[in-house]
């Protein structure tokens, strides 16, 4: 059920299933536009300044070369303003360093000091849903061969020239886990649980056929350089 959280039940949720975890120390930067949210997690009145056409964001999300791969620039004016990267108040109550899922409203948190957090857009896929709890980002790759697990091949059975048994599909602009790939781990066990990049940038904000939790490519790089491996990461 994806009923959307509102900032009060996701903070009870929280404290709830609160738990004591080390927290990553990253170094942000600010450059990323600050905005105040409502309940619903809508923009409000910004805290800095925000160009209507939205011009920060120009180069944010613009044209950029990475590994080799020259990533397309993202239709910014297409998209709902809200899943745009941007600095907001935390609604989570985790400790800075700490990565939040809210799959419901399709959110991921990056928390950090001063009561802020980083808010990415997120797309869902049905794998995206499977799984929910605390663990951690046990490592990161950087341009991921991609293996569709069996239950996805046997769903779409034209996948299983990309099986682990043959070698899976080589990174590339048009691997569905995109520019990067966080692998998430809990108990020393691998949860089948990623955050990864994907060129679909129309998906973010939806629910979608497969994968897990993906980002635009130009947010999953960023997110990928400001958590190291070990990051604590809460899944609603």
């Amino acid at each position: 059920m994806e009923n959307a959280l509102s900032r009060r039940s996701f903070l009870t949720a929280l404290t709830a299933t609160a738990a004591a975890g080390l927290s990553g120390c990253t170094q942000l930067r600010r450059d990323i536009p600050v905005i105040d949210v409502n309940a619903a997690g809508m923009p409000t009145s910004p805290r800095a300044s925000v160009d209507s056409a939205f011009g920060p964001y120009v180069a944010m999300y613009g044209p950029m070369e990475d590994g080799g791969y020259q990533l397309p620039a993202i239709p910014i004016a297409k998209m709902q303003k809200q899943y745009l990267r941007q600095i907001v108040r935390d609604p989570t109550g985790e400790r800075p360093g700490t990565v939040v899922v809210d799959t419901g409203n399709r959110f991921l948190y990056l928390v950090r000091e001063g009561g802020e957090a980083i808010r990415y857009g997120v797309g869902i896929g049905r794998e995206g849903f499977s799984w929910s709890g605390r663990a951690i980002i046990q490592w990161k790759r950087k341009w991921p061969t991609w293996t569709p697990p069996s239950d996805m091949i046997a769903r779409q059975p034209e996948l299983a020239q990309y099986s682990a048994a043959n070698g899976g599909m080589q990174p590339g602009l048009q691997n569905p886990l995109g520019a990067r790939a966080l692998y998430i781990f809990k108990d020393g066990k691998d949860t089948l649980y990623r955050l990864h990049g994907s060129p679909e940038w129309w998906s973010i904000g939806k629910a979608v056929s497969s994968g897990c939790v993906r980002l635009i490519n130009q947010d999953v790089i960023d997110l990928y350089d400001r958590v190291p491996n070990k990051t604590p990461i809460l899944v609603m």
